[in-house]
């Protein structure tokens, strides 16, 4: 059985190097809603526009956009073994279409709530930034880069996200809260749902999502 690995937590979590990591270990394919949205808001499209004007008032885009997007994406055949979500589900009802896909596609959903305070949630999105190219996500603070403010990768200066500003993030949070915090409560006390740490390094992190990801591989393999 095939696995689709989601991973939740407030923004700044650390969410993305999560899924990148898990990504290079297992060689699944990598899911990041915010990403594909803010491709899609760059496109001078009709729904650019309308992704724009969602993320500039800090609200979420639609259950039936972000739907289409993922029925999409995980159609093509290198997601037939695994892949992994960031950023993916939000809400109760994107949970239940979630799923109901995981059955019509034959795979496990395992959820991984990354746990982080407040206070340094904050300090992280305050200092994040990003490389254009790669994607790779560092913290000023955390996570420098070797050089000044460009990707150790690509070599290229990195950029900060727009709604990275106060009034975005307090509008994010509080969008959080209403929105997704009530999933915990959904997805608490499944077999599926797991818990850890988020403010020890990423290296601990990892190998505990790691090791919680292969124990429920072969706890549900037919052949195990």
């Amino acid at each position: 059985m095939g696995a689709i690995i989601v991973l939740m937590g407030m923004p700044g979590a650390g969410k993305g190097t999560q899924a990148r990591l898990l990504a290079e270990r297992f060689g699944w394919p990598k899911i990041s809603t915010g990403d594909i949205l803010r491709e899609i808001a760059e496109t001078e499209t009709e729904l650019g526009r309308i992704v724009r004007e969602t993320q500039k008032a800090g609200q979420l885009v639609s259950d039936e956009i972000l739907a289409e997007i993922l029925r999409e994406r995980t159609a093509q055949g290198d997601y037939q073994r695994g892949y992994i979500l960031d950023g993916y589900p939000r809400t109760v009802a994107q949970a239940a279409f979630l799923e109901e896909l995981a059955r019509a596609q034959g795979k496990r959903v395992i959820v991984i709530n990354i746990a982080v305070s407040r206070r340094s949630l904050v300090e992280r999105l305050t200092q994040r930034c990003a490389c254009p190219q790669c994607g790779e996500i560092y913290n000023l603070r955390f996570k420098p880069p070797r050089q000044d403010e460009r990707c150790d990768r690509c070599q290229v200066p990195l950029v900060r996200r727009a709604d990275d500003v106060p009034e975005a993030i307090e509008k994010r949070y509080d969008v959080y809260q209403e929105k997704t915090a009530p999933l915990l409560e959904y997805y608490r006390g499944r077999t599926a749902f797991f818990e850890v740490d988020g403010e020890r390094s990423i290296e601990e992190i990892f190998q505990q999502i790691e090791a919680i990801v292969r124990a429920e591989m072969a706890a549900n393999d037919p052949q195990g």
